[in-house]
């Protein structure tokens, strides 16, 4: 039984991170144990979440890793912790394009049994913010709205006039922030600015956050309605759970039997890490431990050489484009990697790895493993993808479908090789990204939760 309370909001933009942040922090400055928690495939907001909790921010996602593991994924990060804050997406009833409530925060809630907070910005309106909160009060009878956290508020006679109205919407307000410029966390062209990019100003900005909230939500109450979350009773995930393969090649968990383990002294992994490659989910670094390896993280823009011994490389997203000079300019980690991948090694490598191995970035040298090229892009590629293996790759046999996400600015030219890596079928057909020798490297992230063959695989091949 884990006290939990899912942050959702009307749309993007109204201050859902901060506001879940802030909760984070604020619990585990008065000593509990705090797991976080984010829907959908974000990668840089879990490491606020870290940040504010010292534990790994870890992703629910319905589209990637199923509906049936969503509630497994979630008691397995919350083991052993008093409360969960499970921070949502976009707006509450927001999911996969075209797909109902798949993947949506409300879909999630429902999942979990979990209460919902509503932030609503209310910068803009009074008494509307009542007709607002009734409307996704009532939307669906399944999604159980406890509270209102009024997030941009004005003046003292703003708030009264907020509250005024909310009284006839029969939904307590739980909080009231005021504008705070100290709470503010930049962004760039992918969203907020990774916490490893700016460690010592995201330390003093999760401060201010935790301060925002103890000074203006009734924390006590929210408490409350956290532990009025009735019994999960679900098996958690686990790592060692075996998996099997449909004779169609998709990947279905089982919890039958154990995954057969590798000997302690297994291959050795390496992963790309440091501030140009932050994007990772913490299961993948378990699932390859899980099945033998073991793991050793690098810096690309610190590191001359790969880790000593290393059998395997995975290079999972980040922003190679910002770091594209430091990256350019170690030379001698470039070779490595060349010289590994020609040695016929497993080499992993999506999104900001793809762009790492290509010959060059922004006209600046990479590891040149792979014969193209990369460059900047004004127009942002985001998007759930439906895949299909199309080529027999160190991370899944040809026919495999799995599922993944897209989210870049960049372009790589050719967009796939003479063995392309996956059949995408949004939002057009087409192929994309690049087997050769051992080397899988494609644009698309996925989770290795829903598809944990994937790891087993790769390890297997690191021989």
């Amino acid at each position: 039984m884990v006290a939990r309370l899912v942050i959702a909001a009307p749309s993007s933009g109204a201050g859902k991170t901060t506001v879940a942040t802030g909760l984070m922090a604020a619990f585990a400055g008065r000593g509990l144990a705090v797991s976080p928690h984010k829907v959908g495939p974000d990668y840089i907001d879990p490491g606020y979440h870290a940040l504010a909790t010292g534990r790994p921010g870890r992703n629910l996602d319905a589209y990637m890793c199923g509906t049936e593991l969503v509630a497994p994924l979630f008691a397995h990060g919350a083991r052993g912790c008093d409360l969960a804050v499970v921070e949502g997406v976009m707006g509450l009833y927001d999911g996969a394009a075209g797909q109902g409530e798949l993947a949506s925060t409300a879909q999630v809630a429902k999942l979990l049994r979990a209460p919902v907070v509503l932030v609503v910005d209310a910068s803009s309106q009074s008494r509307s913010v009542a007709a607002l909160v009734h409307g996704f009060a009532s939307w669906d009878p399944e999604v159980r709205l406890g509270g209102v956290i009024l997030n941009k508020v004005a003046t003292d006679r703003h708030e009264a006039l907020l509250r005024e109205a909310l009284e006839e919407s029969g939904v307590p307000v739980l909080g009231v922030l005021r504008r705070a410029p100290a709470v503010a966390t930049p962004s760039r062209h992918l969203g907020l600015v990774p916490v490893a990019e700016r460690q010592a100003q995201a330390v003093e900005a999760v401060a201010a956050q935790a301060e925002q909230v103890r000074a203006g939500c009734d924390l006590e109450a929210l408490l409350a309605l956290a532990r009025s979350a009735p019994e999960l009773r679900v098996e958690p995930w686990s790592a060692e759970a075996g998996e099997r393969l449909h004779a169609g090649g998709s990947v279905v968990p089982t919890r039958s039997a154990p995954a057969e383990r590798l000997p302690a002294t297994g291959p050795v992994v390496a992963v790309a890490g440091g501030a140009a490659f932050t994007f990772s989910y913490a299961e993948h670094t378990e699932l390859l431990r899980a099945a033998g390896a073991e793991v050793v993280t690098f810096d690309p823009l610190r590191d001359e050489a790969l880790p000593e011994g290393t059998r395997g490389l995975v290079i999972g997203g980040g922003f190679p484009e910002v770091y594209g000079d430091e990256l350019s300019a170690n030379e001698p980690l470039r070779k490595a990697v060349a010289d590994l991948a020609a040695s016929g090694a497993p080499v992993a490598a999506e999104c900001a790895g793809l762009l790492y191995l290509a010959r060059s970035l922004d006209g600046r040298p990479m590891c040149g493993v792979l014969d193209a090229d990369a460059r900047m892009s004004s127009r942002l590629t985001l998007g759930y993808r439906d895949a299909v293996a199309v080529s027999d790759s160190v991370l899944a046999a040809a026919g495999t479908r799995m599922r993944g996400h897209e989210f870049h600015r960049t372009v790589i030219e050719p967009g796939a090789g003479p063995l392309a890596a996956w059949g995408l079928r949004q939002p057009e057909p087409r192929v994309e990204g690049f087997v050769q020798g051992g080397v899988h490297a494609s644009y698309v992230h996925t989770h290795w939760a829903g598809a944990p063959a994937a790891a087993a695989r790769f390890v297997e091949r690191c021989g």
